[in-house]
């Protein structure tokens, strides 16, 4: 028999740190658990309805993961620094909603090192540990320095890219877990390559900008998985609204079923339903 578990506007699945990470996929106000759901027949059924997740109006199209096209045009967190912090709207003058941008860009923010399909370099807002990793589907995961606001974690971070990616391989995180590595030690060549010119930014910005985390515990992280897949086939809910299959496992924002992955974070205000079969 058949059981729907939940049924609603999809959001990014809530975790929580433990061994392995607990997920919840969040449909409208229904929570459900998926970790028991581990070996099970599950099915994602896409209803043909999307709301957009910051002001809840009916759109035929997504952007930036469940925005309508207005909000996305109107609202900072939708701005292209976001996603290049280092050219700052706020600090630049031109942000679209100082307050939002004063409430969670002009804050504590830290540099970390992570390992998700290899080592890369990224910032997250201090609050945001250890979600951002977990999200990132990372194994590990090491901070390098706290910093006072968005804009110049950002600066610190185009350093680093310089000598280390600053992104995942989403695919092959997917095919498993990378190889093991010293993130200490990774930690001190960056700091070796790039501590002088850290040490620039410090004097042009403050010395309290950029505070240097030396005994930063490191964070490891195990994830629900049964078995990775071979080769990873993506779906599109917009070309195939109903999928599923057996439920392999659970990283990062990805359901890795037995005939293919499904990153949820991409569908924000998708009204799914879920079931059990």
């Amino acid at each position: 028999m058949t059981e729907i578990l939940g049924a609603g506007n999809v959001r990014k699945m809530k975790t929580a740190l433990e061994e392995p990470v607990q997920y919840h996929m969040l449909l409208g106000d229904v929570e459900v658990p998926l970790n028991q759901y581990l070996g099970r027949q599950l099915q994602l059924d896409y209803q043909g309805v999307i709301n957009c997740i910051h002001c809840d109006r009916k759109t035929s199209k997504s952007f930036n993961q469940g925005y309508c096209y207005p909000c996305f045009k109107r609202l900072a967190q939708c701005d292209s620094c976001i996603i290049s912090p280092e050219k700052c709207h706020y600090a630049a003058g031109t942000c679209r909603e100082p307050a939002w941008g004063e409430q969670h860009c002009m804050i504590d923010h830290i540099v970390y090192l992570a390992n998700t399909s290899g080592i890369k370099v990224g910032i997250t807002r201090g609050s945001q540990v250890p979600t951002r990793w977990i999200d990132q589907g990372a194994t590990q995961a090491k901070p390098i320095f706290r910093v006072d606001t968005r804009h110049h974690s950002g600066m610190v971070e185009v350093l680093f890219k310089n000598h280390i990616a600053d992104k995942t391989n989403w695919q092959a995180m997917l095919k498993g877990d990378a190889q093991d590595r010293d993130l200490e030690l990774v930690r001190q060549q960056l700091l070796a390559e790039c501590g002088e010119q850290v040490e620039a930014l410090r004097a042009e910005h403050g010395l309290q900008a950029i505070t240097l985390l030396e005994d930063a515990p490191e964070t490891r992280i195990s994830y629900p998985v049964m078995e990775y897949p071979e080769k990873v086939k993506s779906f599109n809910l917009d070309k195939t609204p109903s999928i599923g299959g057996t439920l392999m496992g659970i990283k990062g924002q990805y359901l890795i079923f037995d005939s293919g992955v499904i990153n949820l974070r991409k569908y924000g205000g998708y009204h799914l339903t879920l079931t059990l079969n």
